[in-house]
C-alpha cells in the first residue's frame, strides 16, 4: 500500500498538472471561441482549486489524534470530496450557461484544428493521471484522493466531449455540435459531482460499509463458534482513514477475566488484520448473564 508520503506526492502531481492543463486549455478556449473547449476550460479552473484544497486537507488528515481530537483529523477527506462534487457541480451550471448564450447569440470558430491538437493532448494526460489517482485511492481507501481522481475523469470526459464535438464540426461543418457536446459535457460532469457529494455525505453521517461489515460478521461468526463463545451490539465506521469497529462480546460466567480479555485481545487482532492497516477495534466484555441487556447509553 503507498506511503503517506507516496499520497502527499502524487496529489501535489495532481495539483502541477491541474494548473498546467488550466493554461493549455485557456490557451485553446480564446484561440477557438468554442462552447465545449470554453466548458472543458472551465471544469478545469473548478479543478485547480478543488485539488489545492484536498492536498491541503490531505496532510491535515494525516495528521495523528491530539488533546482536541481524539479520534484524529481524517474525516476531512469527507468534506474534501464534498467540496470537490460541489465544485463540480458549480462548473457543470457554468459549462450549461455558456453553451445556452452561444446557441442564444450565435456561435462563431475558429482555429479548431489546433484546439482539437491540445484538447486530445491534455485529456491523454489527464487519463494518465487519473487512473493512478483512483489506483492509489481504492489501495489508500482515501475518499480524498479517489474524489480527486474521479474529478480527473470527468475532466478526461470532458475532453473527449470536445474532441468528438470538433471532428464532427470539421467533417459535417455544422456549428451546433459545439453547444451539444458542451451540454452534454455539462450533465456527465454534473452526475460525478452529484454522485460524490452524496458519497461524502454517507461518510460524514458513518454510513456502514456493506462489504466490510459482511467480511467482519464473517469471521466472527467463525470465530465466536469455535471458543464457544456469542456477541452482538456490532458496529463499524468509516472516518475516512481508519475503520472503527466495535461489538460486545459474551463470556460464560465463570471465566475470569484475564481469560476473556486474552481471548477478546485474540478476536480484536483477527478483526485489525482483516481491515489492516488501519483497522480500530473495540470490544466490550460481558458475562452471558448480562447477554441481551442493552444500557441507555448502548442505544442507537
Amino acid at each position: 500500500m503507498p506511503s503517506l508520503k507516496a499520497q502527499r506526492q502524487v496529489m501535489n502531481l495532481s495539483l502541477i498538472v491541474a494548473i498546467v492543463l488550466l493554461g493549455m486549455k485557456v490557451v485553446a478556449s480564446v484561440m477557438t471561441g468554442s462552447s465545449a473547449i470554453y466548458s472543458d476550460a472551465a471544469e478545469s479552473v473548478v479543478h485547480v482549486f478543488a485539488v489545492a484544497f484536498a492536498t491541503w486537507a490531505l496532510r491535515l488528515a494525516q495528521k495523528p489524534a491530539d488533546d482536541t481530537h481524539h479520534f484524529g483529523h481524517d474525516k476531512i477527506a469527507f468534506i474534501s470530496a464534498g467540496f470537490e462534487g460541489a465544485m463540480i457541480s458549480a462548473a457543470a451550471i457554468l459549462i450549461l450557461y455558456e453553451a445556452a448564450r452561444q446557441a442564444i447569440f450565435g456561435i462563431e470558430l475558429q482555429n479548431l484544428t489546433l484546439g482539437l491538437w491540445i484538447t486530445a493532448l491534455a485529456a491523454s494526460i489527464n487519463l494518465i493521471l487519473a487512473l493512478a489517482l483512483v489506483k492509489v485511492g481504492k489501495q489508500t481507501k482515501s475518499p480524498l484522493i479517489r474524489a480527486n481522481g474521479m474529478h480527473v475523469l470527468t475532466d478526461v470526459w470532458s475532453s473527449i466531449a470536445v474532441v468528438i464535438a470538433i471532428l464532427l464540426i470539421q467533417f459535417t461543418g455544422w456549428l451546433w455540435w459545439d453547444p451539444i457536446f458542451a451540454t452534454l459535457a455539462a450533465f456527465n460532469i454534473l452526475r460525478v459531482g452529484l454522485k460524490l457529494i452524496r458519497e461524502s455525505l454517507g461518510g460524514l453521517l458513518d454510513e456502514a460499509d456493506p462489504e466490510i461489515e459482511q467480511q467482519v460478521r464473517d469471521l466472527l461468526d467463525e470465530a465466536v463458534e469455535e471458543k464457544g463463545l456469542s456477541y452482538h451490539n456490532f458496529r463499524h465506521r468509516h472516518s475516512g482513514h481508519s475503520h472503527w469497529i466495535e461489538f460486545h462480546l459474551v463470556f460464560p460466567n465463570e471465566m475470569n477475566v484475564d481469560h476473556a480479555h486474552q481471548m477478546a485481545t485474540e478476536l480484536e487482532k483477527a478483526v485489525a488484520n482483516l481491515i489492516e492497516p488501519d483497522g480500530r477495534v473495540i470490544t466490550h466484555l460481558e458475562p452471558r448473564s448480562a447477554e441481551g441487556r442493552i444500557e441507555p447509553w448502548e442505544r442507537p
